[in-house]
């Protein structure tokens, strides 16, 4: 199958989980703008886990983690009931779509259709056995959606709530969620053109990757930490509960994902130990000289 052709389907997909979430919004029974949502959200959910199923590919899922919040933000706002002339709203909205274009558009060009799966969704799925099936619904597809849910949570406050007037701690949440795109970007064009030139057994050790083994989830950390200032610019009082979410995200990062993509490169290149050794994990620092 082309990419075209997959990429036809994966549309299709969304459109019909779209569909799904569109007429639970219309008809559903909670009067609770943020439930309402949430319900919505599953239930898309489901709609792809169903194509990834019909597809035997979970990879149906890799773009719903950008493609839905957008579509979050903008319910939010155009049913909460602020203004078009809300500059909060103006400001948070920029950064979540900048930042769900840059990651779509990063996927799109990455992915080489349905004939490939991430890697990591065999490997739960085996290592959950007879379970496999409950791995994928979870894991793969419910599991990630909640937490992208919890991660959007602040820019519900900060687009449906008359808080604080706009002040120093939203520009700080505009440059730091710009700025983490902007890491994000700069690390997956620096790691696309490594791999397209690489020799075999090498390891990328260069540019940002220099100075931090993963600066693409430090940028995604960055942004979901800039959502979150926005929500406790709107309202301070809510500050104790705002970051659960980056929080959650920090912990996948930090217990999966990151072990994870350690434990394959070293598999893969043993020579990557020498990186280990010498760059930092996440928080970026000159990295440390070989001993001789």
């Amino acid at each position: 199958m082309t990419k075209a052709a997959s990429l036809t389907r994966i549309c299709v997909a969304y459109l019909a989980a779209l569909a799904v979430a569109c007429a639970w919004l219309a008809w559903g029974w909670s009067s609770s703008l943020w439930l309402d949502a949430l319900v919505a959200d599953l239930l898309a959910t489901l709609v792809i886990f169903g194509f990834s199923r019909y597809h035997h590919n979970s990879s149906f899922y890799d773009a719903y983690w950008s493609v839905v919040p957008p579509l979050l933000a903008g319910y939010w706002w155009a049913a909460g009931g602020l203004g078009v002339d809300d500059v909060r709203a103006w400001m948070v909205m920029t950064v979540v779509v900048v930042w769900a274009v840059r990651l779509t558009a990063n996927w799109v060009v990455g992915w080489p259709g349905l004939e490939h799966e991430d890697w990591r969704y065999p490997m739960l799925r085996e290592r959950a056995g007879r379970w496999g099936l409950l791995a994928d619904l979870f894991g793969i597809h419910l599991f990630p959606t909640i937490q992208v849910f919890l991660g959007m949570l602040p820019v519900y406050v900060a687009v449906t709530r008359t808080g604080r007037d706009v002040g120093w701690l939203d520009v700080l949440a505009l440059v730091l969620g710009l700025g983490a795109v902007a890491l994000e970007l700069a690390a997956d064009t620096q790691m696309r053109r490594f791999v397209r030139d690489r020799q075999p057994g090498a390891v990328m050790d260069r540019g940002l990757w220099g100075w931090s083994r993963h600066p693409n989830y430090l940028g995604e950390i960055g942004f979901w930490f800039a959502l979150a200032l926005f929500g406790v610019a709107t309202v301070p009082a809510d500050a104790w509960w705002l970051f659960v979410g980056v929080l959650a995200m920090l912990a996948m990062f930090l217990g999966a994902s990151i072990p994870m993509m350690e434990e394959r490169s070293l598999e893969r290149r043993p020579s990557y130990q020498d990186v280990i050794d010498r760059v930092p994990r996440l928080v970026p620092r000159p990295p440390r000289r070989t001993r001789a």
